[in-house]
């Protein structure tokens, strides 16, 4: 559980979610992007930090296997983005298959890790599986109410940023949390433990985010909806100040030189 709560979120499913709720997007890849980047070296340091196993761990070996593995592979995607159109085109073509691939590679990964575990044995039950996911099932609700809650303090007229907050707060990666956890614990016969409350938080993230999109994208409308009418009163009060100042400029104008005032009216 500590390991999966020190992961960065999950960019693909965060700008899903918020798309569907109605929140920023923009907010929403930065958040995920940034938060991925600055997970290669954070979320390790926090697991180490938190769960105290320091002594058997190469920090040195387990940054370059992530460099390896997460960082060398988004730097040559830009590279080729950025400086091979045809790499661009190609892939924009074939993209389903791309996606396609990743998805059973990723499988294929978790399927090696849960493989090794069962092989050299765990004394882990099934009772203990069902006991950890409605845990973290009742884990996931507390988070998502307490963020939501935190959001509408911090942020009351930001609704998007809301929406895209209650996604960005809770969502966990599996993409980059499998590998991060197999290069910290490779040779831990216990790897597939460690990774299987990820596994188990991923679907119900999707599941309960889900369930909650289309209520949060009504929010969002309503909520903007009352604060338009709101700045549209801000601005006739302002224009209607404005107006009694002038109206009580000219008046004040004319009771100190009504010689003056009925000159004016009567050349």
């Amino acid at each position: 559980m500590i390991i999966c709560a020190s992961l960065p979120v999950a960019v693909n499913m965060v700008q899903v979610l918020t798309k569907s709720a109605g929140g920023n997007e923009a907010a929403a890849i930065f958040n995920a992007a940034f938060g991925n980047l600055l997970g290669v070296f954070l979320s390790p340091a926090l697991i180490l930090l938190y769960l105290g196993a320091t002594a058997d761990i190469d920090f040195a070996d387990v940054f370059f296997k992530l460099g390896l593995r997460v960082v060398l592979p988004i730097v040559i995607g830009q590279l080729l983005q950025n400086f091979v159109p045809p790499a661009k085109e190609f892939v924009k073509r074939y993209k389903k298959y791309f996606k396609y691939l990743q998805e059973r590679c990723l499988v294929f990964i978790v399927y090696t890790v849960f493989c090794k575990t069962f092989s050299e044995g765990s004394d882990a039950t099934v009772g203990d599986i069902f006991l950890m996911i409605g845990l973290q099932f009742l884990l996931l609700c507390f988070v998502m109410g307490l963020a939501w809650f935190l959001l509408r303090m911090l942020f009351r007229k930001e609704p998007k940023l809301q929406a895209m907050g209650l996604y960005g707060c809770t969502q966990k990666t599996v993409a980059m949390g499998v590998p991060l956890i197999n290069a910290i614990y490779e040779s831990n016969p216990l790897v597939g433990l460690y990774t299987l409350p990820l596994l188990i938080w991923h679907p119900m993230q999707l599941l309960l985010g889900t369930a909650v999109a289309p209520h949060i994208a009504d929010y969002v409308k309503r909520r903007e909806e009352i604060l338009g009418l709101n700045q549209v009163n801000e601005d006739e009060e302002a224009q209607s100040e404005n107006l009694n100042q002038a109206v009580e400029t000219g008046d004040s104008i004319e009771e100190e030189d009504p010689a003056a005032t009925n000159e004016i009216n009567n050349p």
